[in-house]
């Protein structure tokens, strides 16, 4: 039987970028993975996956929690480390 953390790897993202994917669209974790999973597998979904991310940025700098902006950054470039295509967008 799998894991969480076997389905964390298996989805070619990592925990921070499904926090996020589930933060954006109001999911629970592992409905946020599967999603993530889908997404980051297909063209379209990069930048999808990337869009995801700056709106929790953007949330996030509205509110006024620049801890969270901090690493939700970090979170977007290490994301287009990995998936280059995603600069592109």
């Amino acid at each position: 039987m799998l894991c969480y953390q076997d389905c964390v790897e298996l989805s070619d993202l990592t925990e921070e970028e499904i926090e996020a994917i589930a933060q954006h669209e109001h999911l629970p974790e592992m409905a946020a993975l599967e999603l993530g999973s889908y997404l980051v597998h297909s063209e379209e979904g990069i930048p999808m996956i990337k869009r995801i991310i700056l709106d929790d940025i953007e949330e996030a700098r509205r509110r006024g929690h620049d801890q969270k902006v901090l690493q939700l950054k970090l979170v977007l470039k290490h994301f287009v480390d990995i998936h280059p295509s995603a600069a592109k967008t």
